[in-house]
């Protein structure tokens, strides 16, 4: 980051791969901890980082499909929408029972 905060990206070519040089702040602990996980990987902190972007950037998206919650069970006739309120208060006091209970 600049004097600004602004964020600076360097770019270059090793020959084989563009390559982009960032920089990031970490507090310290987190650092010393990445520091000793590449170590104990025998790598650097930066290839320790690549790896880490690498394998989240190729995990499949999980994001579900809202429409997967629609059609899942039979309301059987109820009306949440015109008792929520009751429906709600009964919920509330049937836990406030079961607390007292123990």
């Amino acid at each position: 980051m600049n004097s600004e905060g602004e964020s600076s990206v360097d770019v270059w070519y090793d020959g084989t791969t563009m390559m982009a040089k960032t920089q990031i702040t970490l507090e310290t602990e987190m650092q010393r901890r990445a520091r000793q996980a590449a170590n104990d990987l025998g790598v650097s902190l930066a290839e320790y980082f690549r790896r880490l972007v690498a394998r989240d950037l190729s995990r499949p998206e999980t994001a579900a499909h809202v429409d997967c919650i629609f059609d899942l069970g039979s309301s059987s006739g109820s009306d949440v929408a015109s008792h929520k309120d009751s429906m709600i208060g009964e919920a509330f006091h049937s836990t406030r029972r079961k607390l007292r209970r123990r």
